[in-house]
């Protein structure tokens, strides 16, 4: 129980760390992170720079509302602010992976990364959907497991932010190859881990406890 309770506290804290992250982004001055390996020609297109700051905006947003949302007492004591948490978080989703998608097609690394992030984008926009429509037949089951993968892929922002300076900084890889392997590794890993808890809460009904303790805590009901 201590560690379940400390694995939620920890994937709290790092989604709310990651989440605040883009405002590095509005303080420091001129390209700062990741687009100092972008072009001085793709830096100077608006249309990039506003896909780009749309992405990390509402991706933060998403990342800070997201956790809150699988917690069992805000369901239970105020379901109104879980309603309207939840509307707002479907929208950065929605807002952040089309611009991601945008964004992936100028990926540092080339056609590799490109793939893996466009495919994230993609993936990301249709679990959300998903929980949307899920929601709106008030079948509450499968609207948690939507809600659980897309919130995996969410945390994709955690992960890469993990495995980057870890490949680089800490092993000495190569920052491109590096670069080409974690737009996959950030968020493919995350998916069959919230799949692999979504199968077995619709194996066992003790699965369902299962998923509740898991890093992004949740429950699934088969309907």
């Amino acid at each position: 129980m201590i560690a379940k309770s400390v694995l939620r506290v920890t994937v709290a804290v790092l989604a709310t760390m990651t989440g605040l992250y883009p405002a590095f982004y509005y303080l420091r001055s001129g390209n700062p992170g990741l687009l100092q390996q972008k072009s001085a020609e793709l830096l100077a297109s608006h249309f990039y720079q506003g896909s780009f700051y749309t992405h990390i905006t509402f991706g933060g947003m998403a990342l800070l509302i997201g956790w809150m949302q699988f917690s069992k007492k805000i369901r239970a004591r105020n379901p109104d602010l879980h309603r309207g948490l939840g509307k707002a978080y479907m929208v950065a989703v929605g807002l952040s992976a089309v611009a991601g998608y945008i964004i992936a097609m100028s990926a540092t690394g080339g056609a590799v990364s490109m793939a893996g992030f466009g495919l994230l984008a993609i993936v990301w926009l249709y679990t959300d959907l998903r929980g949307y429509v899920s929601i709106r037949r008030l079948d509450i089951g499968r609207h948690r497991a939507w809600m659980l993968r897309n919130y995996s892929l969410t945390f994709a922002a955690v992960t890469l932010r993990i495995y980057l300076p870890l490949a680089t900084a800490v092993l000495h890889f190569d920052f491109i190859s590096s670069y080409r392997v974690i737009s996959w590794l950030c968020w493919v890993p995350n998916l069959i881990v919230a799949e692999i808890l979504v199968r077995r809460a619709l194996k066992n009904p003790e699965g369902a406890s299962a998923v509740a303790s898991a890093p992004f805590p949740g429950r699934y009901k088969a309907s």
